[in-house]
């Protein structure tokens, strides 16, 4: 398997949720994340400007985390990071999906439409696979063998 921080970031282009907040409140959101190659190390949300996350980013970065649990994406991760808001246009022309689009009547220009950027720093992440036939090889090799089925791959990534 590939290092897991890689196999981590090729992950994120199929999570639809991943949970959301700032550390310490113990409130977590479910939000729409977005990655992409023209902004290596960051993830993207959209909000509005009156949500817990955007008002608690108002006065610059917070100390974050997020979740993810993606059976379809193999993905499960527990990750500690940063929380801002950013004003740059171009990643949010690349943030800005039919998703968004619904909850904005003006669009990616309504002045309530708030980007978030949360930028990853450490993190307890579990990869698995997402092919059925794959995994019931792995359980029928195992049983053979007598050993424990592969899995996939857990540890704890620095980004």
């Amino acid at each position: 398997m590939n290092d897991l921080k890689e196999e981590f970031w090729d992950r994120m282009d199929d999570v639809r949720t991943a949970m959301l907040g700032i550390r310490g409140e113990g409130r977590l959101v479910a939000m729409s994340p977005s990655v992409d190659d023209d902004f290596p190390g960051k993830i993207w949300f959209i909000t509005a400007r009156g949500t817990d996350l955007a008002k608690a980013t108002e006065t610059g970065p917070k100390p974050a985390q997020m979740v993810i649990s993606s059976d379809s994406a193999g993905l499960f991760a527990d990750v500690a990071g940063s929380l801002a808001r950013s004003h740059d246009r171009e990643a949010l022309e690349e943030a800005w999906s039919f998703v968004a689009d619904a909850w904005f009547e003006g669009g990616k220009h309504d002045p309530d439409v708030c980007l978030l950027c949360f930028t990853p720093q450490e993190g307890e992440v579990s990869v698995t696979t997402t092919n059925a036939v794959t995994f019931f090889f792995e359980l029928a090799k195992a049983r053979v063998k007598g050993t424990p089925p592969d899995a996939g791959a857990q540890g704890v990534v620095r980004f």
